[in-house]
């Protein structure tokens, strides 16, 4: 069969995908990945063939606003905070307690992202591309980043199977289930729905009616260990989380064995390619592993580096390493709660030290890795200082049950179906839900 895969334009998502799409190819199944063409190297040295469509993202455009005066601060539903980035508890899809969730309180978060960033990423040149590309290579199955509806319109569009596959936790999903619960008790006349409201005149360009499974699929491929997942009323189809980390080379000096415990120190890539630098400071980060018995390895690029004053003497600072060859060798690791950061963690065992840049499912993931033993996090709306990251560092290191618990999610993933056993049962769903 022909696959088609969609992603956003960032190489962190598009690494969620590429062990799936491999597995597909090696059963001899065609695929192809779209996005904007300015992940179209990225794909290419993957291994994959790539599709450009709609514009280049620019994503870093975010990163470039001014800080804002009190006038512009005051304007109701404004995105942007005094200091030029986000508002992001505008865009909060973390929230859980059931007392927050308000149809108000709903609406507003779905309405900001549907406005503020789903549309920019699934734009209509973008969509029209995409469905362009769609009808003309006739895809029997299309999965669709959970951040790119264009690949759920474009199946739609042709009739094609198609199913999301996520890269972190289904808050989409799970905050989409209660919003649509409050909406039932609305009465007609105040029926509004974001997603309905944008998705609906997009599919009828190409002679389709909205419906649910243009914001949830027709079923989701999840990698988060089942333990972890949201409880959402969907069908999920369980996978492995397989590490990978793009181009990478292995060096000398990992090949070695660590002569001290190693920690891993990481902000990852999406802020710096997203947004245009870290949402924590590196700085306190190295002061709060300075004193310790450790070797840090920390994963710092030029820019970085040039604000510090220097390194501490225990901290070996690396533009880039696969994290999937380095944590082996770890005995924790240091985080911004990325996606696949965590999902890698977890994939071998080690325990986490949390501090959560506010984005999309960060800060929940953050909670749920706590709550389930395996490390301790940063709670939302408290600064961090070194001294508290320090302590944490040190109970994540001399308490024995946070490895036991990172050691017991490395088990249940193990014991997920691998992506290339889940491709008969792919083949099966593509067979029962293509139209």
């Amino acid at each position: 069969m022909r696959v088609l895969f969609t992603t956003l334009a960032a190489s962190t998502h598009l690494h969620a995908q590429v062990p799936l799409a491999w597995a597909l190819r090696a059963a001899g199944h065609e695929v192809r990945v779209a996005s904007q063409p300015d992940l179209a190297d990225d794909i290419v040295r993957a291994g994959l063939t790539a599709v450009p469509v709609g514009q280049a993202l620019d994503a870093g455009r975010w990163a470039d606003v001014s800080p804002l005066t009190e006038a512009e601060l005051s304007v109701e539903g404004n995105i942007w905070d005094a200091q030029g980035g986000i508002a992001w508890e505008l865009f909060d899809l973390c929230e859980l307690r059931p007392e927050k969730l308000t149809y108000g309180y709903m609406h507003c978060v779905l309405t900001a992202w549907t406005t503020h960033s789903f549309r920019q990423t699934s734009s209509p040149r973008t969509v029209d591309d995409l469905v362009a590309f769609a009808r003309q290579w006739r895809p029997d199955l299309v999965i669709w980043d959970p951040t790119t509806f264009a690949g759920a319109v474009a199946a739609m569009a042709t009739g094609a199977a198609h199913a999301r596959l996520m890269f972190g936790f289904d808050v989409i999903g799970r905050m989409r289930r209660s919003y649509l619960a409050a909406l039932r008790e609305r009465p007609p006349e105040h029926h509004e729905d974001p997603f309905e409201e944008w998705l609906a005149p997009l599919l009828g360009r190409y002679g389709r009616e909205f419906s649910e499974e243009a914001v949830m699929g027709q079923w989701t491929i999840d990698p988060v260990p089942s333990s972890l997942r949201l409880d959402v009323d969907h069908p999920y189809l369980p996978v492995r989380y397989v590490p990978y980390n793009g181009h990478a080379t292995v060096p000398a000096w990992l090949r070695a064995p660590a002569r001290r415990r190693r920690v891993c120190l990481t902000l990852g890539r999406s802020f710096r390619e997203l947004l245009g630098g870290d949402r924590a400071s590196v700085a306190q980060l190295l002061d709060a592993v300075a004193e310790l018995d450790v070797e840090v390895v920390a994963t710092l690029n030029a820019a970085q580096l040039a604000e510090l004053p220097g390194l501490p003497g225990n901290v070996r600072a690396v533009d880039f390493v696969p994290l999937d060859a380095l944590l082996p060798s770890c005995s924790a690791i240091i985080h911004h709660s990325g996606s696949g950061t965590t999902q890698t963690a977890l994939a071998h065992g080690v325990p986490q030290v949390v501090v959560p840049a506010p984005m999309l499912d960060n800060l929940l993931k953050a909670r749920r890795v706590e709550d389930a033993g395996a490390g301790l996090h940063v709670p939302a709306g408290r600064t961090p200082t070194a001294e508290g990251l320090r302590d944490m560092l040190v109970r994540v290191l001399e308490e024995p049950s946070f490895t036991t618990r990172a050691q017991d999610l490395r088990r249940e993933m193990l014991g997920t179906p691998s992506p290339r056993e889940i491709v008969p049962a792919l083949e099966r769903l593509t067979r029962a839900h293509r139209r």
